[in-house]
């Protein structure tokens, strides 16, 4: 459950960026960015993004898929390039951020497509896919938590928050702070040198836009719904079955490796790889995710890896 095979690994992965686009389109109102990429006739991979990032995490991996799937990676209200109305407009819980993504998706005439799901986009995703099964699949995890084995030491403050939040302020400065920005990428990674600093920079130059310290307090908030809501998304798990991938950084401290094993209980099939690498495990290991997408995707398909 480690890399890829060496054979598979050698092999050199395409790149290409020719087809990569950026567009908005308004949805309900709301302005959703999202980056594209591939033929517009090839299986969908739909590029669900954690916290406190954007589509514009994938950046990386998409020119590595893009000859031969069809990628699409929105931004959710809030985040990245998409519109941020203020809480009073906008209802920012993950039913709400899973409800728009479903309905640009519907916008963009999106039919059947596997969910590729990290930190945000696991809560997100599940939400899509409980709401229409028919539209999945299959569904590719990366550090995206469903179990309560797979929460880290540090929600347990959070779970003071979500009982007392006016008591416990210190979570949400935490939470938007630059310092807990840096530790959600290298983690307790043994190669912090390979880690590019702009992406926390960058992210934290985002969460010091105005308003965003009330989207994230209310999202941090809502987090509870999703620890509630794992037994059901286990539930949809052992009945549906999807074919998945799961790309675990074995260097997250929020959500740990035991989170990763939990989903073979419910999907004994699932293929399953242990990285060396963080909760953002783009950060260290592009192309080995890369082409364990690939080989997942082909053998999906029934077409070579190459």
């Amino acid at each position: 459950m480690g890399a890829a095979p060496k054979s598979a690994a050698a092999a050199p992965i395409p790149y290409t960026t020719a087809t990569t686009t950026y567009r908005t389109v308004a949805v309900e109102g709301l302005d959703l960015f999202y980056r594209e990429a591939g033929p517009e006739d090839a299986p969908v991979i739909v590029l669900l993004h954690g916290y406190p990032s954007s589509s514009r995490m994938w950046d990386g991996l998409i020119p590595l898929l893009a000859d031969r799937y069809r990628l699409i990676a929105p931004d959710y209200p809030g985040f990245g390039h998409s519109g941020a109305p203020s809480p009073d407009r906008y209802r920012y819980t993950f039913d709400h951020l899973a409800e728009s993504i479903a309905a640009l998706l519907r916008e963009l005439g999106v039919g059947r497509h596997t969910l590729f799901m990290q930190d945000y986009g696991g809560p997100v995703g599940f939400r899509m896919a409980i709401a229409a099964p028919e539209s999945v699949e299959a569904m590719i995890i990366q550090n995206a938590n469903a179990y309560e084995e797979g929460l880290g030491a540090k929600w347990a403050g959070i779970a003071r928050y979500w009982a007392d939040p006016a008591g416990h302020p210190e979570q949400v400065e935490a939470f938007v702070g630059l310092e807990g920005t840096k530790q959600r990428h290298l983690g307790t990674s043994r190669h912090p040198e390979r880690y590019n600093p702009d992406s926390w920079t960058d992210e934290f130059a985002r969460l010091l836009r105005p308003g965003q310290r009330g989207i994230q307090a209310a999202l941090l908030y809502d987090y509870r719904t999703n620890v509630a809501s794992y037994p059901r998304w286990q539930a949809w798990l052992r009945e549906r079955k999807p074919p998945m991938l799961i790309l675990w950084g074995r260097y997250d401290p929020s959500f740990i490796v035991p989170g990763a094993h939990a989903y073979k209980r419910d999907v004994p099939s699932a293929e399953l790889h242990i990285l060396d690498a963080g909760h953002f495990a783009l950060d260290e290991k592009t192309e080995e995710v890369a082409q364990l997408t690939r080989t997942f995707m082909a053998r999906l398909h029934h077409r070579p890896a190459s």
